[in-house]
């Protein structure tokens, strides 16, 4: 068979687990394949509850406006359905008590908005929508262990069931394509080498960020607010981070960052101890007349990491890697389910393309480059956190002046609101990294002095 995974000769397609990467790559390989097999180690709960095979998943999570619209374009109306379940949606400025870079942000009139409801719920939104195709087909409990196939093409996946009393036998599952779409945590490169295949250079940048994440119910008193939440974020010379934002049925998550050497506490009591790091106490005094609802919970695998299947290597065709398996970034900055989406977006656009042959090596790069402006903001800004390690941590002459550049930016962006639009659309992944440097924004940012921002914080929209 030609290594072409579109034009209807992909049979069969397997993807291997079901979280929002693999179910939006399934969804679109229908289009193209008789049917699709999401590989999925857990069983998938009935309703939108947290599962073990998101470990991320007690933690903030954020749809910033990039992956609003890639959803709307795999799963129309997607977004509206969303909101009807209550997840709320948040205007930036507008909504939000934001402290950075020494400076408190005018809360002026949204130009940007982002969900902030629980990750299991839209997670099951997704599963309902992509299941209910009939040509996907979703497997359950099974673990993969490996491919079958040879360095030159992946034949299939080999599978275990997973849970006590069941037969550890490994079985095969014959596929004419086969999607790596299984997490920060990916066996791809132990699979690829068992097929005499290489594994792909990973580029690697960790700050030793850490975070913990506590469930608040609504504050009781307090000074008269409209903010939906506040975050404090961190930068080289002030390290520690703090957010709330709403989960859309009166409680809220908290979640607290450090680095390596004073990574947020767990136990009880310390974590709202530890809020007293922060450079202002408007989100320990928030914690003061709230009720936690839950334990606290810590993250720690944070690190940046790019797997560059685009460069030169004994690869197979008929393999894919796409989500975390091929770029997995600091969640701080929320971008992953925004990429997921956007991966699934190209992978279309790559199949669809009446004027490129969608070979392995051609989708697999489109893939990539979906994902590369949001590596470029997420390991640019951690390059410059004290003490961040790894084979891409280290700028170069143009990273230094474009740092100095966006330095100008950020002294810009609390206060003006051009400077401030056109930040958040990059954030947002809605426009390119080249507008910032638009005329509009660079006389701004070159000439012009930053613009006033509020001495307190600023617990009321502006008129």
């Amino acid at each position: 068979m030609a290594d072409d995974l579109g034009r209807r000769t992909t049979r069969h397609a397997v993807v291997i687990g079901g979280s929002l990467a693999g179910l939006l790559a399934a969804r679109v390989l229908a289009e193209h394949a008789e049917k699709v097999t999401v590989v999925e180690r857990d069983r998938l709960p009935e309703g939108p509850e947290a599962r073990p095979g998101v470990p991320q998943g007690r933690h903030l999570h954020v749809l910033i406006e990039g992956g609003q619209q890639a959803l709307d374009e795999l799963l129309p109306g997607f977004t509206d359905e969303l909101g009807k379940l209550g997840a709320p949606k948040m205007g930036i400025p507008r909504d939000m008590v934001q402290w950075q870079n020494g400076r408190w942000f005018r809360r002026s009139a949204a130009t940007a908005h982002f969900f902030t409801g629980p990750r299991a719920q839209l997670e099951w939104l997704v599963r309902q929508r992509v299941l209910a195709d009939p040509r996907v087909e979703l497997v359950e409990g099974v673990e993969t262990v490996g491919l079958t196939g040879d360095s030159s093409r992946v034949r299939g996946v080999r599978l275990r069931e997973r849970g006590a009393g069941v037969d550890k036998k490994t079985r095969t599952l014959a596929a004419d394509l086969v999607v790596d779409a299984s997490g920060r945590s990916t066996k791809a490169a132990d699979w690829l080498a068992d097929i005499g295949a290489e594994a792909p250079h990973e580029e690697t940048l960790e700050t030793g960020l850490a975070y913990a994440t506590r469930v608040y119910g609504s504050p009781v008193g307090g000074p008269d607010t409209d903010a939906l939440g506040y975050y404090v974020v961190p930068n080289p010379s002030q390290v520690y981070g703090g957010v709330v934002l709403p989960l859309g049925d009166g409680r809220h998550l908290v979640t607290l960052s450090g680095l390596r050497g004073d990574e947020p506490p767990v136990e009880e009591g310390a974590f709202e101890e530890y809020a007293k790091r922060l450079p202002h106490p408007v989100i320990g005094d928030w914690l003061a007349r709230a009720e936690p609802e839950s334990p606290v919970y810590g993250f720690r695998k944070t690190a940046n990491v790019r797997r560059r299947y685009d460069r030169p290597g004994r690869r197979p065709a008929g393999f894919l890697a796409t989500g975390d398996a091929l770029c997995a970034f600091n969640p701080i900055y929320g971008q992953g389910m925004a990429v997921a989406a956007l991966n699934a977006v190209a992978l279309r656009r790559a199949l669809a393309d009446p004027g490129r042959t969608p070979t392995t090596r051609v989708v697999q790069r489109a893939l990539l480059d979906s994902s590369r402006q949001a590596w470029d903001i997420s390991a640019g800004a951690d390059k410059k956190m004290p003490g961040a390690t790894g084979d891409a941590a280290n700028p170069g002459p143009l990273d230094r002046a474009v740092g100095w550049y966006l330095g100008r930016v950020q002294q810009r962006v609390a206060g003006d609101p051009a400077v401030g639009a056109a930040f958040r659309a990059v954030s947002n992944l809605t426009a390119p990294l080249t507008s910032l440097f638009a005329p509009s924004v660079a006389r701004a940012v070159l000439f012009g002095p930053p613009v006033e921002t509020p001495a307190e914080p600023p617990l009321r929209r502006e008129a």
